[in-house]
């Protein structure tokens, strides 16, 4: 079978699936931007597309200006590839920007799956859910107008898909019908659990990755037995927490002697920047400055896979904060690690812990709190390890990458009507 996938950052969500589909023998085609990424077996053919935003065009609607002229540009490439002889069973990409809304156009009868990732909303979400930092009522006719592509895509023909109950329950009931629920699985055998993982020095000094900042950085290392306290928070955010995880640092450090791992870069994220251009980094460590012991808590930058993983695997606490929004990856591998999880008691979070059994639950905005619940974990070993346990019990019965898979491919099947998985590997061997 002929597969066409588009995500304008390949390969997106779509890695696993690209590669079982290509395992099998089929023939799988992505549609993306620019990009230095490669995967064996995979025909590749890129866009440019880098025109920027029209000021002449209302605020609220600059989004979907640019995706009508994505929509227009991915629609052409499409119209090459078509005249060039190629015909794909099923389409499969990402709503989100726009590409996928001409399709139909150039493959009006060609069966679409595609990647419905979150409907806004002014209130009650991510937007307006933070009082410290959230928006006027002046804001809420840009915010509905988010949600343009969005309502174009769900009145478009095909079919839809999303990773988790609460990303769903964001579309208008009147669409969920339309969007099938394929919750997302991951590598359980890379992000496992290792039980030795504390009893060897860490170090954290080499995990930074610019030699400049490596040398400014000096030597830390975490010791056999010394506490360690993780946070992932990619773009070093409020909508992930930076500032409740920060504010907690004093109750913290004042009664237990632990080090703090902080990973994340001071790139934008998905809320607003600051007006003077310091990043949220430089703004809460301005606040707290004086207020905790700094030579405790490492910021380390974005790391390698490989030393991430590590992170997770050493730490003696993990905290995962998030306003109600897309859960972040992190989650779901820190669960597979076997991670001993404190989570905001947020709706997104509620969807993978279960308060006392795999992870503790706390109230978001309460940073004493969130400091009680570390030092609670710390000072009962059972608690430890009967959330560890049923972390990876978690995982491997809600987040197998076998699960995943499989209800990706059955819902394929059920649109391009009941074909096998492996049916392309029996072609390319005729």
């Amino acid at each position: 079978m002929n597969f066409l996938f588009v995500h304008q950052s390949f390969p997106g969500q779509y890695w696993h699936i690209v590669r079982l589909l290509r395992d099998n023998g089929h023939r799988v085609v992505f549609l993306t931007c620019p990009t230095e990424h490669q995967m064996r077996g995979v025909t590749k053919v890129e866009h440019a597309f880098n025109l920027p935003r029209d000021q002449r065009v209302h605020p609220g609607a600059q989004d979907y200006d640019v995706a009508l002229r994505r929509a227009d540009v991915v629609a052409g490439v499409m119209a090459e590839l078509k005249q060039r002889n190629f015909r794909p069973d099923i389409i499969l990409g990402h709503h989100g920007w726009g590409d996928l809304l001409n399709v139909q156009d150039v493959w009006p009868d060609v069966p679409l799956l595609g990647y419905f990732e979150y409907y806004y909303a002014h209130e009650g979400r991510e937007v307006g859910f933070d009082a410290e930092f959230g928006t006027g009522p002046e804001a809420k006719p840009s915010v509905r107008a988010r949600n343009a592509i969005n309502h174009l895509a769900l009145t478009n023909p095909g079919a839809g898909q999303c990773p988790t109950e609460f990303q769903l329950a964001t579309y208008p009931e009147a669409f969920q019908s339309k969007i099938s629920l394929i919750r997302e699985g991951i590598d359980l055998q890379t992000f496992s659990r290792n039980e030795a993982a504390g009893q060897a020095p860490l170090d954290i000094t080499a995990m930074i990755q610019d030699p400049a900042q490596r040398a400014a950085f000096g030597q830390v290392t975490v010791a056999p037995g010394e506490k360690l306290v993780t946070h992932v928070n990619a773009h070093l955010e409020p909508c992930r927490g930076l500032h409740i995880m920060m504010r907690a640092l004093p109750g913290l450090l004042a009664r237990r002697d632990v080090r703090v791992v902080i990973v994340g870069s001071e790139t934008k994220g998905y809320g607003p920047t600051l007006a003077d251009g310091r990043t949220w980094k430089q703004y809460f460590l301005q606040e707290m400055r004086g207020h905790y012991d700094e030579s405790r808590v490492h910021f380390v930058g974005n790391v390698s896979y490989a030393d991430y993983r590590n992170l997770l695997r050493r730490s003696d606490a993990h905290v995962y904060l998030t306003y109600p929004f897309v859960a972040s990856w992190s989650l779901r591998e820190a669960l597979a690690c076997g991670c001993a999880v404190i989570g905001s008691d947020t709706v997104p979070v509620r969807e993978f812990i279960r308060h006392g059994w795999n992870g503790l639950l706390t109230p978001f905005f309460n940073h004493d709190a969130l400091s009680e619940r570390i030092l609670e974990l710390f000072e009962d070993g059972w608690l430890d390890g009967h959330l560890r346990a049923n972390a990876r019990a978690f995982a491997e019965k809600h987040l197998s990458m076998a699960g995943y898979l499989s209800t990706y491919w059955a819902t394929i099947s059920g649109l391009v009507g009941g074909a096998e998985l492996a049916a392309g590997a029996r072609e390319a061997g005729q």
